[in-house]
Order: structure tokens, then C-alpha cells, then sequence
């Protein structure tokens, strides 16, 4: 049976974290440096984003857990060490400097970074903090870690779960940082993912790759795909149970705990998007695969215009129509039925691709609240999908308009 547990990334036997400010961001209350570390080394797997321009920190990822072990995972927010020319000798020297300190392996370093993009990342303040970072460990760590990798978001992002693996209890716990520049096929994100569970890295990667394409490839805030998003997981195998090596109900349960974390994650990445001020998720049903439920569900929750008439209540459901149009999935709008629900409850506004009569004042009500399902029906097969996104607002451009500066 599982159930969700407190702790985070440190809910998992073995783990400690901890998150201080160092010195990147200007802000002295802001927290800029994050470490997670295992005291055994763990299996490893990671996900990175499919954008041609990648973070250094990515490619020195990579590398590190070519092997498929890692111990310790090492980021800082305020500055992404993107399109910077020395920025894989500085995710380097990052790692060097974390493994000099804790006694292990430079290799086995996760290094990540997530902020403003093209501008150098100063290692003096990442060094000198180090040693206050490695003192900080405790199994209480894991909301300080979360809130070192913060940028534009204004809730931390954590969870963890308790599970059975082999008649023994596993956990597994995580914690993400997103809010703007998200878009299917990885975004701003990070993720960090923790697990007592033993599971080879070959399975390990496995579980990992296939979840993210139905959770965190699902995500979109604001259409732009990031440079530095990476989701990792580490597996140090100390709760004992018989190492996951193969398919099989074992792994089956793993992906019940991981899905069960990712997918709460996708959601808070989703309802904090810059400036947003409601979540939306798309379930599209009746497609004829599950290929076109997801180009469906992504188009949807994609469209500004969508977005626009979410945040101001309205229940303009022939954006939702337009965005099925131009999606590029082939489907009957003949046969496409829409409704918006909420916890203020549901009302159907298109039926077989036309508008019917309803209640505009219930829609408004139903649309007002802070988590909206747009339920698109197409009528032409059994599969379905679900896709997170986020309310369009003014915010968002005042945000972004200065980012930088």
C-alpha cells in the first residue's frame, strides 16, 4: 500500500540535503546553493532537455553518470552557466570542489544550475560556501534544498511516498523547481528524485524515461523549452530489498511510487507558473491512440488564447476547438465534446463540435477557482491523456520583462 510520507528528498534511508545562500543572488534571504547526498554510492539515471543549446552543467552530468552511479547532487540557482565559454571547466571545478570536501568521487557529482542565461557563473561564493553547505546535511535538509534551487518560483516544490517492494518499505521522495520557460519535452526544470528502493541503473533509467513522457513532457507554462532542465534520480538500494534487475511486479511498483511523485510534482511546477494564478489540466478521452490524446491534450493547455480566457473566467470554449484544429492530430471535430469542471463543479459547453446552451454565470463560477480540467471527449477510441499547464496573465510579462535585469 502506499501512502505519502514527509521528508522529501531525505525521506529515503541514507539521505541527507541541505540549501544555503552563498552569494550568487544578490539577495542575501534567498537560498542559491542546494546539496542532496547518499552515504552509499547510488544507482543513477537522468533525463535532460531536447534543446540544441544545453547547460554546461548538463553535459558534465552526462558524463558523470555515464557509469550509472552518482552520490551527490550539487545546485545552484541565480545564474544557468549556459553559453558561457568556460562553463564546463566551472561545472567541473564545481564538482571537484563538493567531492575534495565530502571525500567522494568528482564523478559521481550531479552538477546542475538554473537562472539567468549567458552570463558567467563566479565560482568564488560556490566554493567558499561549500564547506557551510556540507556542514548543513541533516535528514532535516530536504525544504532547505528545495528552496535553494528556486528562481521565479514562489512555492517549493516536494514530496515523498512510502511503498513495498519485495515484502520490504521503500521510499521514494523528490523535490522540483519550475516556474517559467516550460514547455513539453522538459523545461526550467529541475527535478531530483531520491530512493532507498535497489534498482540497477539500466532499470532505473528505464522507469524514468518512461514516466517522463506522459508527466513531466506534459507540462507546459509558457511555450518556451528550457536550456537546463534535467531530472535525476538516485537509488542507494538501503531499504534491501532484492535488487530490480527486470520487468516484473517489483518494477511495477516502483513506477506506481515514481509516477505517484512525478505527477504531484508536474502539478505544483504547473499551478506556479509565472504569474499564474490557476492550474489547468487538459484530459483529453476518446482518441484512437494514445499519440493523438497527447498532441490533443499538449495543444490545448499550449494555446495563449486558452490561457487568456482561463485566467479571466471565460468560457470561450472555441479556442478549445481551434487549438484541436491546428494541433496536427488527426480527429473528427464532428465529434469533439468539451467541458470545463472544478470543484465548483462541471458544465458542458460544446457538443459534437458545436456550442450548446449553457448557464454562463455557472461556467464563470466553475472557472473562477484555483484548479480548472478542461475535459475534451473526441469520440473515436479508448485511449486518453492528461496534459498541466497554467492561466495567462499580466504578471507574466512584468516578470519576464525584467528578468534579467
Amino acid at each position: 500500500m502506499m501512502k505519502t510520507i514527509s521528508g522529501g528528498v531525505c525521506a529515503a534511508k541514507g539521505f541527507t540535503a541541505s540549501g544555503i545562500h552563498c552569494g550568487i543572488r544578490k539577495n542575501r534571504t534567498k537560498k542559491d546553493l542546494a546539496l542532496i547526498f547518499s552515504e552509499k554510492p547510488a544507482s543513477a539515471a537522468s533525463v535532460y532537455t531536447t534543446n540544441l543549446v544545453k547547460g554546461a552543467p548538463l553535459t558534465v552530468t552526462k558524463n558523470h553518470i555515464a557509469d550509472g552511479i552518482a552520490q551527490a547532487v550539487i545546485c545552484n540557482s541565480g545564474n544557468a552557466n549556459t553559453c558561457n565559454a568556460n562553463g564546463i571547466e566551472v561545472a567541473e571545478k564545481m564538482s571537484e570542489a563538493l567531492a575534495a570536501a565530502m571525500g567522494i568521487k568528482a564523478t559521481d557529482v550531479v552538477v546542475a544550475s538554473t537562472g539567468v542565461i549567458g552570463q558567467p557563473l563566479n565560482l568564488e561564493p560556490i566554493v567558499n560556501g561549500i564547506p557551510a553547505l556540507v556542514s548543513a546535511l541533516s535528514k532535516d535538509g530536504g525544504d532547505a534544498a528545495a528552496e535553494g534551487i528556486m528562481t521565479t518560483d514562489t512555492v517549493k516544490k516536494e514530496i515523498a511516498v512510502e511503498f513495498t517492494v519485495g515484502g520490504k518499505t521503500c521510499r521514494l521522495g523528490g523535490i522540483a523547481k519550475g516556474s517559467g520557460m516550460i514547455h513539453p519535452n522538459m523545461a526550467t526544470m529541475l527535478v531530483f528524485l531520491t530512493t532507498d528502493a535497489a534498482i540497477s541503473p539500466a532499470m532505473l533509467q528505464k522507469a524514468l524515461s518512461s514516466d517522463i513522457a506522459n508527466t513531466f513532457n506534459m507540462v507546459s507554462v509558457d511555450g518556451d523549452t528550457s536550456t537546463n532542465d534535467m531530472v535525476t534520480v538516485l537509488a542507494n538500494g538501503m531499504a534491501g530489498n532484492d535488487e530490480i534487475v527486470a520487468d516484473g511486479a517489483d518494477f511495477e511498483e516502483f513506477m506506481k511510487a515514481l509516477n505517484t511523485v512525478t505527477v504531484y510534482l508536474c502539478r505544483k511546477i504547473a499551478g506556479d507558473g509565472e504569474g499564474a494564478t490557476k492550474l489547468l489540466e487538459c484530459r483529453v478521452s476518446g482518441a484512437q491512440d494514445v499519440a493523438t490524446a497527447k498532441t490533443v491534450a499538449k495543444s490545448v493547455i499550449c494555446s495563449s488564447l486558452l490561457k487568456a480566457a482561463m485566467f479571466g473566467a471565460d468560457a470561450n470554449w472555441g479556442r478549445v476547438l481551434c487549438a484541436i484544429g491546428y494541433s496536427g492530430a488527426k480527429v473528427d471535430v464532428d465529434r469533439v465534446d468539451v467541458s470545463f469542471r472544478s470543484a465548483k463543479g462541471e458544465i458542458a459547453v460544446c457538443k459534437n463540435g458545436s456550442g450548446i446552451e449553457f448557464s454562463e454565470e455557472k461556467a464563470k463560477e466553475i472557472l473562477l477557482e484555483k484548479e480548472i480540467e478542461i475535459l475534451v471527449s473526441i469520440g473515436a477510441g479508448a485511449f486518453e491523456a492528461t496534459a498541466w499547464g497554467c492561466d495567462l496573465t499580466y504578471d507574466y510579462v512584468k516578470i519576464n520583462g525584467d528578468y534579467r535585469t
